[in-house]
């Protein structure tokens, strides 16, 4: 693993940071396939739109994060223009690509989540046999209810149905997501739907689905049932927070309005996950400090935030109690945004604790506890991953 940038003085704190075995608890699967320009540029943004003919994503914090850190991984110097970039990682191909990248990020355990476009990216046993490393999975929840009533449901069945589905489907996940973001938005009602509600709901649904031909689930009513059957399932249930592509209102994914779910669940005793939140990070460093079944990480941002993800993961350090914050990179595709998930937080922790420890503030000890509390322990507890052996 190359050596990240630190202040002078941080040697040994820099070691130990960098030799943590990271787990990454909210990932997606690398991209399987050789990709022409056009396409890793549309990979490396949360755009769906087609990138302008007059501009390139490469000028952009991501962009320049993989010229600057992943060039010399693919046996370039750093800074390359992107022609040779993109020339170097055709000649090498998408296989060596990812096997070197994903194993020069030090991330020792993967918790893949499938749920989108997962036949286009490496499954978890794919990840575990490119970068050597344990992966499992994360289930998503949405998916699943679309493939009962794509297999075929009424109404008044279509609980028992994903209840059943689920359960088979989660039977070696070791946590669950929603996307309920996207689907609606977080200002739903935050109380579990009776099942006449469900019924109901599941009725229009499939009416619907009949009428347009296809199978979409943006009902509210049923979002709520899936959450709460999650929460019946027991298993850690994560939410996707700010920051994703224009399918997202953003102003609706705000994880304040979250709270009164968060109190309704919190005697279940369920883990909470909130993924990326930027730019709500300070929020959702709130309700991990003041409700004890939150926890918080802030991923997506600190790939797409690159040479200024420094002060995001500083922000994520603030409120929330340092056993409640997680490391995660979540990335999609290109094993990139997976390397740089894993060097881009390495380096904004140990450049944010150096200082600490330079002022003062706290001792090196202490900093290679939090940084190892947040790289990889959180998530072996909340997940009941064990203890790396």
């Amino acid at each position: 693993m190359r050596r990240a940038e630190s202040p002078t003085g941080a040697e040994s704190l820099t070691r130990a940071i960098e030799a943590i075995s990271l787990v990454d608890h909210h990932v997606h699967g690398a991209w399987a396939d050789d990709v022409s320009r056009r396409q890793f540029e549309e990979l490396i943004t949360e755009s769906d739109r087609p990138v302008p003919g007059w501009m390139t994503q490469f000028d952009s914090q991501v962009g320049f994060a993989v010229l600057r850190h992943c060039a010399p991984v693919l046996g370039l110097d750093p800074g390359p223009d992107p022609e040779t970039y993109l020339a170097r990682r055709a000649e090498l191909g998408a296989e060596e690509v990812n096997r070197r990248l994903l194993t020069a990020s030090g991330i020792g355990h993967f918790l893949v989540e499938t749920g989108h476009r997962g036949d286009e990216i490496l499954g978890p046993a794919q990840m575990a046999a490119v970068a050597g490393r344990p992966a499992d999975e994360i289930v998503r929840l949405e998916p699943i209810a679309e493939r009962v009533v794509a297999a075929g449901t009424d109404a008044a069945g279509f609980a028992g149905r994903f209840e059943e589905a689920l359960w088979e489907r989660s039977r070696t996940a070791r946590g669950l997501k929603t996307v309920v973001a996207y689907r609606h938005g977080l200002d739903f009602d935050p109380r579990p739907p009776t099942p006449a509600e469900v019924t109901e709901a599941a009725g229009r649904w499939l009416r619907a689905s009949d009428r347009s031909g296809t199978i979409r689930l943006d009902d509210p009513v049923l979002l709520r049932h899936l959450i709460w059957t999650g929460l019946e399932r027991g298993l850690p249930l994560q939410f996707h927070i700010g920051l994703g592509d224009p399918d997202i209102d953003l102003r609706r994914s705000d994880p304040l309005l979250l709270r009164g779910l968060i109190e309704l669940a919190e005697p279940r005793e369920v883990p909470l996950l909130l993924l990326h939140c930027y730019p709500f990070h300070r929020h959702a460093g709130y309700l991990a400090h003041v409700y004890p079944n939150v926890y918080f990480d802030v991923g997506l941002g600190v790939n797409y935030t690159g040479a200024r993800s420094v002060a995001v993961v500083a922000e994520s350090l603030e409120t929330a109690p340092f056993a409640k914050v997680l490391f995660s990179s979540d990335a999609w595709g290109p094993a990139e945004l997976h390397h740089l998930g894993a060097l881009l937080w390495r380096r904004a922790m140990i450049r944010v604790l150096s200082e600490f420890v330079a002022e003062g503030e706290w001792s090196e000890n202490q900093a290679v506890r939090v940084a190892t509390m947040i790289g990889a322990q959180n998530a072996r507890r909340v997940y009941g991953l064990g203890e790396k052996v």
